[in-house]
Protein backbone atom coordinates (compact mmCIF):
# COMPACT_ATOMS: atom_id res chain seq x y z
CA UNK A 1 0.00 0.00 0.00
CA UNK A 2 1.46 3.42 -1.02
CA UNK A 3 -0.07 6.27 0.86
CA UNK A 4 -0.66 9.43 -0.42
CA UNK A 5 -3.57 10.17 2.19
CA UNK A 6 -1.33 13.20 4.20
CA UNK A 7 1.76 14.50 4.03
CA UNK A 8 3.02 13.76 7.67
CA UNK A 9 3.49 9.73 7.57
CA UNK A 10 6.73 9.87 7.75
CA UNK A 11 8.99 10.03 10.50
CA UNK A 12 11.42 12.96 9.53
CA UNK A 13 14.39 14.05 7.16
CA UNK A 14 17.46 11.76 7.82
CA UNK A 15 19.33 15.52 8.45
CA UNK A 16 17.24 15.42 11.80
CA UNK A 17 17.49 12.01 12.65
CA UNK A 18 20.96 12.43 12.34
CA UNK A 19 20.94 15.49 14.44
CA UNK A 20 19.65 14.03 16.97
CA UNK A 21 21.41 10.83 16.69
CA UNK A 22 24.74 13.30 17.56
CA UNK A 23 23.43 14.99 21.11
CA UNK A 24 23.61 11.41 22.40
CA UNK A 25 23.04 11.43 25.78
CA UNK A 26 24.04 15.64 25.52
CA UNK A 27 22.06 17.58 29.04
CA UNK A 28 20.42 20.96 27.99
CA UNK A 29 17.90 23.18 30.40
CA UNK A 30 14.31 22.87 29.09
CA UNK A 31 11.39 24.49 27.75
CA UNK A 32 12.84 26.37 24.60
CA UNK A 33 15.53 27.72 26.51
CA UNK A 34 18.53 25.50 25.22
CA UNK A 35 20.80 27.13 22.44
CA UNK A 36 19.67 24.92 20.17
CA UNK A 37 16.43 26.72 20.76
CA UNK A 38 18.49 30.09 20.41
CA UNK A 39 20.38 29.38 17.54
CA UNK A 40 17.26 28.04 15.68
CA UNK A 41 15.27 31.56 16.44
CA UNK A 42 18.19 33.12 14.65
CA UNK A 43 18.00 30.80 11.66
CA UNK A 44 14.76 31.83 11.37
CA UNK A 45 14.97 35.39 12.16
CA UNK A 46 17.94 35.48 9.58
CA UNK A 47 15.65 33.73 6.95
CA UNK A 48 12.80 35.74 7.09
CA UNK A 49 14.86 39.38 7.63
CA UNK A 50 13.37 40.15 10.83
CA UNK A 51 16.02 40.22 13.54
CA UNK A 52 13.47 41.07 16.21
CA UNK A 53 10.74 38.59 15.81
CA UNK A 54 9.93 36.73 18.65
CA UNK A 55 10.24 33.46 17.44
CA UNK A 56 8.43 30.18 19.44
CA UNK A 57 8.33 26.49 19.85
CA UNK A 58 5.12 24.18 19.85
CA UNK A 59 4.32 20.80 18.86
CA UNK A 60 1.44 20.62 16.48
CA UNK A 61 -0.70 22.84 14.16
CA UNK A 62 -4.25 22.86 16.32
CA UNK A 63 -2.51 23.42 19.84
CA UNK A 64 -0.59 26.43 17.53
CA UNK A 65 -3.68 28.05 15.90
CA UNK A 66 -5.73 27.46 19.43
CA UNK A 67 -2.67 28.91 21.53
CA UNK A 68 -1.70 32.11 19.50
CA UNK A 69 -5.54 32.98 18.81
CA UNK A 70 -6.56 32.90 22.27
CA UNK A 71 -3.23 34.65 22.77
CA UNK A 72 -4.25 37.80 20.49
CA UNK A 73 -8.33 38.10 21.04
CA UNK A 74 -10.25 39.62 23.97
CA UNK A 75 -13.27 37.64 25.53
CA UNK A 76 -15.46 39.18 23.50
CA UNK A 77 -14.17 39.04 20.54
CA UNK A 78 -13.66 36.31 17.24
CA UNK A 79 -11.57 35.62 14.37
CA UNK A 80 -12.42 35.81 11.14
CA UNK A 81 -11.79 33.12 8.52
CA UNK A 82 -12.86 31.52 5.28
CA UNK A 83 -15.34 29.24 5.66
CA UNK A 84 -13.33 26.27 4.60
CA UNK A 85 -10.43 27.42 6.66
CA UNK A 86 -8.96 24.84 8.77
CA UNK A 87 -9.62 26.24 12.30
CA UNK A 88 -13.66 26.10 11.05
CA UNK A 89 -13.75 22.58 9.75
CA UNK A 90 -11.02 20.65 11.16
CA UNK A 91 -9.68 21.36 14.51
CA UNK A 92 -13.01 20.18 16.62
CA UNK A 93 -14.22 23.19 17.71
CA UNK A 94 -10.54 24.06 19.31
CA UNK A 95 -11.29 27.95 19.09
CA UNK A 96 -14.62 27.48 20.12
CA UNK A 97 -13.32 25.42 23.04
CA UNK A 98 -11.32 28.39 23.84
CA UNK A 99 -14.03 31.07 23.88
CA UNK A 100 -13.78 32.50 20.79
CA UNK A 101 -16.10 32.53 17.98
CA UNK A 102 -14.80 32.09 14.35
CA UNK A 103 -16.49 34.16 11.79
CA UNK A 104 -16.39 32.45 9.02
CA UNK A 105 -16.52 34.20 5.30
CA UNK A 106 -17.41 32.66 2.11
CA UNK A 107 -14.13 31.33 0.24
CA UNK A 108 -13.32 31.24 -3.40
CA UNK A 109 -11.30 28.71 -3.99
CA UNK A 110 -9.93 28.27 -0.05
CA UNK A 111 -9.40 32.35 0.20
CA UNK A 112 -10.84 34.92 1.35
CA UNK A 113 -10.76 38.72 0.50
CA UNK A 114 -9.97 42.35 1.86
CA UNK A 115 -13.49 43.59 0.15
CA UNK A 116 -15.00 40.53 2.60
CA UNK A 117 -12.73 41.32 6.10
CA UNK A 118 -13.75 45.33 5.21
CA UNK A 119 -17.67 44.20 4.74
CA UNK A 120 -17.80 41.97 7.85
CA UNK A 121 -16.01 44.66 9.76
CA UNK A 122 -18.54 47.27 8.39
CA UNK A 123 -21.63 44.99 8.92
CA UNK A 124 -20.45 44.89 12.69
CA UNK A 125 -20.05 48.35 13.48
CA UNK A 126 -23.08 49.13 11.06
CA UNK A 127 -25.53 46.84 13.71
CA UNK A 128 -27.42 49.38 16.37
CA UNK A 129 -26.05 47.48 18.85
CA UNK A 130 -22.84 46.04 17.71
CA UNK A 131 -21.73 45.02 21.66
CA UNK A 132 -24.31 42.32 21.33
CA UNK A 133 -22.44 40.38 18.76
CA UNK A 134 -18.96 39.12 18.84
CA UNK A 135 -16.66 41.51 17.71
CA UNK A 136 -13.93 40.97 14.61
CA UNK A 137 -10.87 40.85 16.54
CA UNK A 138 -8.29 39.16 14.42
CA UNK A 139 -8.03 37.84 10.94
CA UNK A 140 -6.64 34.11 9.76
CA UNK A 141 -5.95 32.92 6.84
CA UNK A 142 -3.88 29.90 5.79
CA UNK A 143 -0.58 29.44 2.99
CA UNK A 144 -1.49 27.23 1.45
CA UNK A 145 -5.49 26.82 1.72
CA UNK A 146 -7.16 24.06 2.55
CA UNK A 147 -7.61 22.69 -0.90
CA UNK A 148 -3.95 23.41 -1.56
CA UNK A 149 -4.60 27.21 -3.04
CA UNK A 150 -2.08 30.11 -2.35
CA UNK A 151 -2.86 34.26 -1.45
CA UNK A 152 -0.84 35.96 -4.37
CA UNK A 153 1.22 38.50 -3.12
CA UNK A 154 -0.64 41.59 -4.16
CA UNK A 155 -3.60 39.57 -2.44
CA UNK A 156 -1.74 39.53 0.45
CA UNK A 157 -0.77 43.00 0.65
CA UNK A 158 -4.69 44.01 0.20
CA UNK A 159 -5.47 41.79 3.41
CA UNK A 160 -2.29 43.51 5.17
CA UNK A 161 -3.56 46.67 4.34
CA UNK A 162 -7.58 46.07 5.19
CA UNK A 163 -5.95 44.68 8.67
CA UNK A 164 -3.83 47.32 9.89
CA UNK A 165 -6.51 49.76 8.98
CA UNK A 166 -9.00 48.54 11.08
CA UNK A 167 -6.62 47.34 13.79
CA UNK A 168 -6.96 43.90 13.49
CA UNK A 169 -3.90 41.41 13.54
CA UNK A 170 -3.53 39.28 10.82
CA UNK A 171 -2.46 35.75 11.63
CA UNK A 172 -1.43 33.28 8.72
CA UNK A 173 -1.70 29.56 9.24
CA UNK A 174 1.80 28.19 7.67
CA UNK A 175 1.11 24.54 8.53
CA UNK A 176 2.45 24.03 4.93
CA UNK A 177 4.25 26.95 4.40
CA UNK A 178 7.30 25.46 2.54
CA UNK A 179 5.08 23.69 -0.33
CA UNK A 180 2.69 27.30 -0.77
CA UNK A 181 6.41 28.94 -0.98
CA UNK A 182 7.32 26.52 -3.80
CA UNK A 183 4.95 26.35 -6.08
CA UNK A 184 5.27 27.39 -9.48
CA UNK A 185 1.90 29.88 -8.78
CA UNK A 186 3.76 31.84 -5.60
CA UNK A 187 5.45 35.07 -6.32
CA UNK A 188 5.77 35.78 -2.50
CA UNK A 189 8.66 34.93 -0.42
CA UNK A 190 9.10 34.11 3.51
CA UNK A 191 10.12 37.73 4.16
CA UNK A 192 7.31 38.90 2.53
CA UNK A 193 5.41 36.24 4.67
CA UNK A 194 6.97 37.33 7.91
CA UNK A 195 6.60 41.49 6.48
CA UNK A 196 2.66 41.06 6.24
CA UNK A 197 1.46 38.66 9.04
CA UNK A 198 1.58 40.22 12.55
CA UNK A 199 2.27 36.51 13.71
CA UNK A 200 2.92 33.06 11.51
CA UNK A 201 3.85 29.92 11.99
CA UNK A 202 6.23 28.30 9.76
CA UNK A 203 5.25 24.40 9.46
CA UNK A 204 7.56 21.35 10.38
CA UNK A 205 5.73 18.92 11.18
CA UNK A 206 4.29 18.22 7.55
CA UNK A 207 7.32 19.79 6.23
CA UNK A 208 10.39 17.54 7.09
CA UNK A 209 10.58 17.86 11.01
CA UNK A 210 9.30 14.94 13.34
CA UNK A 211 7.00 16.89 15.20
CA UNK A 212 6.40 20.99 15.29
CA UNK A 213 5.43 24.63 14.77
CA UNK A 214 7.60 27.82 14.61
CA UNK A 215 5.67 31.10 15.54
CA UNK A 216 6.77 34.02 14.90
CA UNK A 217 5.32 37.34 15.89
CA UNK A 218 6.55 40.53 14.19
CA UNK A 219 3.78 42.37 15.98
CA UNK A 220 5.41 44.15 19.19
CA UNK A 221 2.08 44.14 21.16
CA UNK A 222 1.48 40.48 20.68
CA UNK A 223 4.88 39.76 22.17
CA UNK A 224 4.19 40.04 25.88
CA UNK A 225 3.65 37.20 27.80
CA UNK A 226 3.22 34.92 25.08
CA UNK A 227 5.16 31.97 27.14
CA UNK A 228 2.20 32.21 29.55
CA UNK A 229 0.08 31.63 27.26
CA UNK A 230 2.59 28.41 25.78
CA UNK A 231 2.23 27.18 28.59
CA UNK A 232 -1.47 27.39 30.13
CA UNK A 233 -2.33 25.88 26.58
CA UNK A 234 -0.14 22.68 27.19
CA UNK A 235 2.37 23.62 24.56
CA UNK A 236 5.21 24.18 26.20
CA UNK A 237 7.60 21.05 25.78
CA UNK A 238 9.98 20.56 28.63
CA UNK A 239 12.44 19.14 26.25
CA UNK A 240 12.33 21.70 23.92
CA UNK A 241 16.05 21.65 22.36
CA UNK A 242 14.13 18.40 20.75
CA UNK A 243 11.79 21.38 18.43
CA UNK A 244 14.68 23.58 18.94
CA UNK A 245 17.37 21.04 16.73
CA UNK A 246 14.74 19.97 14.08
CA UNK A 247 14.31 23.28 12.97
CA UNK A 248 17.84 24.51 13.26
CA UNK A 249 18.32 21.53 10.51
CA UNK A 250 15.74 22.78 8.65
CA UNK A 251 17.19 26.27 8.39
CA UNK A 252 20.23 25.34 7.66
CA UNK A 253 21.77 25.57 4.60
CA UNK A 254 17.95 26.07 2.72
CA UNK A 255 16.85 22.79 3.95
CA UNK A 256 13.35 23.71 4.49
CA UNK A 257 12.92 25.17 0.90
CA UNK A 258 14.82 22.37 -0.93
CA UNK A 259 12.89 19.33 0.46
CA UNK A 260 9.03 21.43 0.55
CA UNK A 261 10.62 22.03 -3.55
CA UNK A 262 10.05 17.97 -4.03
CA UNK A 263 6.82 17.64 -2.68
CA UNK A 264 5.91 20.10 -5.50
CA UNK A 265 7.39 18.57 -8.26
CA UNK A 266 5.49 15.25 -7.53
CA UNK A 267 2.44 16.93 -7.32
CA UNK A 268 2.47 18.31 -10.54
CA UNK A 269 3.46 15.52 -12.26
CA UNK A 270 0.75 14.12 -10.42
CA UNK A 271 -1.72 16.82 -11.41
CA UNK A 272 -0.38 16.55 -15.11
CA UNK A 273 -1.07 12.67 -15.63
CA UNK A 274 -4.68 13.39 -14.08
CA UNK A 275 -5.07 15.97 -16.90
CA UNK A 276 -3.12 13.80 -19.41
CA UNK A 277 -5.92 10.86 -19.05
CA UNK A 278 -8.89 12.57 -18.61
CA UNK A 279 -9.85 12.90 -15.03
CA UNK A 280 -11.45 16.31 -14.14
CA UNK A 281 -9.82 18.24 -11.18
CA UNK A 282 -11.77 19.03 -8.13
CA UNK A 283 -9.93 21.93 -7.15
CA UNK A 284 -6.42 23.65 -9.49
CA UNK A 285 -4.02 23.36 -6.71
CA UNK A 286 -0.57 24.24 -7.56
CA UNK A 287 0.76 23.00 -4.33
CA UNK A 288 1.49 19.11 -2.69
CA UNK A 289 -1.99 18.92 -2.15
CA UNK A 290 -4.04 17.60 -5.62
CA UNK A 291 -8.15 17.13 -5.88
CA UNK A 292 -9.48 14.73 -8.16
CA UNK A 293 -13.42 13.48 -9.19
CA UNK A 294 -13.15 9.66 -9.12
CA UNK A 295 -16.14 7.38 -10.23
CA UNK A 296 -17.33 5.41 -7.39
CA UNK A 297 -15.72 2.70 -8.72
CA UNK A 298 -12.26 4.18 -9.79
CA UNK A 299 -12.13 5.08 -6.27
CA UNK A 300 -12.66 1.67 -5.02
CA UNK A 301 -10.39 0.02 -7.59
CA UNK A 302 -7.56 2.45 -6.36
CA UNK A 303 -7.54 2.04 -2.86
CA UNK A 304 -6.72 -1.24 -2.96
CA UNK A 305 -3.03 -0.23 -4.04
CA UNK A 306 -2.56 3.12 -2.32
CA UNK A 307 -3.92 5.04 0.50
CA UNK A 308 -5.74 8.29 -0.16
CA UNK A 309 -8.38 11.18 1.25
CA UNK A 310 -12.33 11.05 0.06
CA UNK A 311 -13.13 15.18 0.27
CA UNK A 312 -16.34 15.30 -0.83
CA UNK A 313 -19.34 13.58 -2.73
CA UNK A 314 -19.82 14.97 -6.10
CA UNK A 315 -23.16 12.82 -6.98
CA UNK A 316 -24.27 9.09 -6.03
CA UNK A 317 -21.48 8.16 -8.69
CA UNK A 318 -18.56 10.54 -8.10
CA UNK A 319 -16.24 11.37 -5.27
CA UNK A 320 -14.11 13.97 -4.81
CA UNK A 321 -10.58 12.53 -3.15
CA UNK A 322 -7.38 14.15 -2.11
CA UNK A 323 -3.99 12.74 -3.11
CA UNK A 324 -0.92 14.27 -0.87
CA UNK A 325 2.84 14.59 -1.86
CA UNK A 326 5.05 15.21 0.78
CA UNK A 327 9.17 16.31 1.32
CA UNK A 328 9.77 12.33 1.20
CA UNK A 329 7.45 11.32 -1.87
CA UNK A 330 9.70 9.12 -4.42
CA UNK A 331 9.35 9.68 -8.19
CA UNK A 332 9.20 5.79 -7.80
CA UNK A 333 5.70 5.96 -5.80
CA UNK A 334 4.60 8.21 -8.21
CA UNK A 335 4.95 6.35 -11.49
CA UNK A 336 3.31 3.48 -9.85
CA UNK A 337 0.43 5.70 -9.39
CA UNK A 338 0.40 7.57 -12.60
CA UNK A 339 0.47 3.94 -14.08
CA UNK A 340 -2.50 2.75 -12.53
CA UNK A 341 -4.66 5.44 -13.46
Amino acid sequence: MIQFQCDYNQTCHPAILDALQQMGMEQNVGYGCDPYCQQARAAIRAAICQPDADVHFLVGGTQTNATVISSVLRPYQGVLSADSGHINVHETGAIEHSGHKVIALPATSGKITALQIQQAVDAHYADEGPEHCVQPGMVYISFPTEVGTIYSLSELEAIHEVCRTNHLPLFIDGARLGYGLCSPQCDATLADIARLADVFYIGGTKVGAMMGEAVVINNAELKPHFRYHIKQNGGMLAKGWLLGIQFLTLFTDGLYLRIAQNAIDQAMRLKQAFVAKGYRLYADSPTNQQFVILSNEQAESLSRHFLFERWAAIDENHVAVRFCTSWATTTADVDTLIAEL
